[in-house]
């Protein structure tokens, strides 16, 4: 059994930057690919970006290329969200997962969810 615990969020203002973190305890989260999704107010939760269990392969939604990095360091069973050039659009609960294979759509066979940590970027 693996327990995800995501933190870092708040409220920032547009052009801000936040750090989220995702700790796992259990189990080592070397074994798993890694991933962040988002639930907007209102929406469906949406894939973000995904890491393979070494980090050497990420995926990013369209939405978030350029200004979101994935990364992990897996000594630390932790993983990280560095959020750059936050919009209003960016404002969700944003949710750790872990699973069995990193893709460009996602995460296959999710095994594992944090309990999300709320971003809100102000205009």
């Amino acid at each position: 059994q693996v327990q995800l615990v995501e933190s870092g969020g708040g409220l920032v203002q547009a052009g801000g930057s936040l750090r989220l973190s995702c700790a796992a305890s259990g189990r080592t989260l070397s074994v798993y690919a890694m991933g962040w999704f988002r639930q907007a107010p209102g929406k469906e939760r949406a894939f973000v970006t995904a890491i393979s269990q070494s980090g050497g392969i990420s995926y990013y939604a369209d939405s978030v290329k350029g200004r979101f990095t994935i990364s992990r360091d897996n000594a630390k069973n932790t993983v990280y969200l560095q959020m750059n050039g936050l919009k209003p659009e960016d404002t969700a609960v944003y949710y750790c997962a872990a699973g069995i294979g990193a893709t460009p759509e996602g995460i296959n066979g999710i095994n594992y969810w944090g309990k999300g940590t709320l971003v809100t970027v102000s205009s």
